[in-house]
């Protein structure tokens, strides 16, 4: 059974068919995997590449990219910008995820169902991977000349929003704010404001990321941008209840961890039917942040907001 019941009345637009939904997410991801294989290095001193390949090749949802390229896709963007774009945010998200394993952070052994970075590498030559990739995030969207042409404009708004999601306002502190609420109450507020960070920013980012590649008016994009403020703290919703309602071996990490590390989730703060209800209401304005949008294109942003809820790991 999925956190959320699926919805019975889809987005408006061409959306399409599960299967068709199934064979784009397919095509895209391998498309995305073959770009990782490629720019992420094998050789490099003392091994750091293998650490860094390890890290982030060959696992995970790769949703944040999945909306780099929806959003790509329904604003009619530049393909080769979006896959640059696709490829630096999940370098991001990877690295952000070997750095909260850490002791030092949530001391975590197991992540996609393997054991962590650093249990296998080592703190420091985890640490050394995880500023590697982030360095390597914004190579990517940077390319020199006969690399693959993206508009210097284009290269510069995309290093901006990537770098705001994943710093002091976005990711970084938001993992502050958690690390100094473990075994503080809560309010509903407060919790929303650090996950609208440690999470939500960079979900949003990335959906303003593949529209940025793409044609995107001003009314266009604050409903893109709402879209994916709703989807990131929606994630994050699903996140907490899975927490506690599934095993290890079907999310590949450590169930329970956050309860048991006494830190405020979605589920403690509200209750589990009242957490699922929430995932749903955010569902729900995202869709209808997408039907605000004015652009015909967005049914995949509509699926993926589906399948974000409706996960069971």
């Amino acid at each position: 059974m999925s956190v959320v019941e699926p919805q019975a009345t889809r987005t408006p637009g061409a959306a399409r068919t599960a299967q068709a939904f199934e064979d784009w997410m397919r095509a895209e991801l391998q498309v995305v995997e073959a770009r990782l294989e490629a720019w992420v290095p094998a050789e490099t001193p003392a091994g750091l590449g293998e650490a860094m390949r390890y890290g982030v090749l060959d696992g995970g949802k790769r949703l944040r990219p999945l909306l780099v390229l929806a959003a790509s896709e329904a604003t009619h963007g530049v393909r080769e910008a979006a896959l640059r774009a696709a490829v630096s945010v999940e370098l991001i998200h990877a690295y952000s995820l070997i750095h909260d394993d850490m002791p030092c952070m949530d001391n975590d052994v197991l992540r996609r169902g393997k054991p962590t970075v650093h249990v296998r590498y080592g703190q420091a030559q985890a640490m050394l991977a995880g500023d590697a990739m982030q360095a390597l995030a914004f190579e990517v969207l940077t390319p020199q000349a006969g690399e693959g042409a993206v508009e210097p404009a284009l290269q510069a708004r995309l290093c901006g929003l990537l770098a705001r999601s994943a710093g002091h306002a976005g990711m970084a502190g938001g993992q502050a704010i958690d690390l100094a609420s473990i075994g503080k109450p809560l309010d509903e507020r407060a919790l929303r404001d650090m996950h609208r960070r440690k999470t939500g920013a960079l979900l949003q980012a990335s959906v303003l990321m593949g529209a940025a590649c793409g044609n995107c008016d001003a009314r266009a994009w604050a409903a893109l941008a709402d879209f994916g403020g709703a989807l990131g703290l929606a994630f994050q919703v699903v996140d907490d209840i899975l927490d506690v309602t599934q095993e290890s071996h079907t999310l590949g990490k450590t169930a329970g961890k956050d309860l048991n590390d006494n830190k405020p989730t979605y589920v403690s703060v509200l209750g589990l039917e009242a957490a699922r209800r929430q995932a749903a209401d955010l569902r729900d304005k995202a869709q209808e942040a997408l039907r605000a949008s004015g652009l015909a294109g967005t049914a995949t942003l509509a699926q993926l907001a589906d399948m974000v809820v409706e996960r069971e790991s």
